[in-house]
């Protein structure tokens, strides 16, 4: 039987999401992992955008920031963050991988504060960056992060990156392009995506050996169960491999627990 980590379980399962000829905007870590994985396998089409200004690269190793040498290598285009953000508003962009100390039942992320008070918040977070517009203009926002209470709750503190705000026709409400907003949410228990009539988040697939009272217990809202019980996928040898060897040989990424 082939053995995997959590870490490299979440980056298969994004990796699966992403659509052959499809654009993307990543960041660094495991989205980055996730988008090298689909482009060295299911989806060689792909497009890979970084918010620094690289077009389409084929990138050799794992960046270590969005304005990594890497992340022009063999690339289409070197641009500027504007031309990466005009195309987000051109409606050019299918995905984009975001994150956040805190994420709701609507997809709302906050990576602003912790705290009720912003001027004296508990912890003060690095902030938006360009997550606010990747979240608000890219069609299809996908976030990748380890399932705990202190991620999956009620209400967060602060809303940085708009999801579904708080439900249908919000974000349209608010001037946001229609059909645009949260997708899925990659686990270390669970893939999960939105209901289309409630814009809440339901459950889409466990992780193999983990039950649903599991995903429940690890977040602080009711989530939707989906409509037929679906086991995410494991991964395949052929990922393990160029996973390991050829993405992130080094561990950067697939080393965390």
């Amino acid at each position: 039987m082939t053995t995997y980590t959590r870490m490299e379980l979440m980056i298969c399962a994004a990796s699966g999401l992403l659509a052959d000829g499809a654009v993307v905007v990543v960041g660094t870590g495991a989205p980055c992992a996730a988008a090298m994985l689909a482009q060295k396998t299911s989806a060689p089409n792909l497009t890979l955008l970084f918010e620094a200004g690289g077009v389409g690269p084929q990138l050799p190793r794992m960046p270590i920031s969005v304005g990594d040498s890497r992340t022009f290598y063999k690339g289409l285009m070197a641009t500027s963050m504007a031309d990466i953000m005009e195309t987000c508003q051109r409606g050019l962009v299918d995905y984009t991988f975001l994150g956040g100390a805190q994420i709701d039942q609507y997809g709302n992320l906050n990576s602003t504060m912790i705290g009720s008070d912003y001027h004296k918040p508990r912890v003060r977070l690095p902030g938006s960056g360009g997550a606010n517009d990747l979240g608000s203009l890219c069609w299809n926002v996908m976030v990748i992060t380890p399932h705990d209470r202190r991620r999956f709750v009620e209400k967060v503190d602060f809303i940085t990156t708009p999801g579904y705000l708080n439900g249908p026709g919000a974000r349209e409400a608010n001037g946001l392009p229609p059909g645009t907003g949260p997708y899925r949410v990659i686990t270390d228990l669970a893939i999960m995506g939105y209901c289309d009539e409630t814009k809440r988040m339901q459950v889409v697939s466990l992780h193999p050996g983990v039950t649903w009272d599991e995903v429940q217990n690890q977040t602080g809202f009711e989530l939707l169960k989906p409509t037929a019980s679906r086991i995410t996928s494991l991964p395949t040898p052929e990922q393990l491999r160029v996973l390991r060897d050829e993405v992130d040989p080094r561990r950067y990424i697939i080393g965390r627990s």
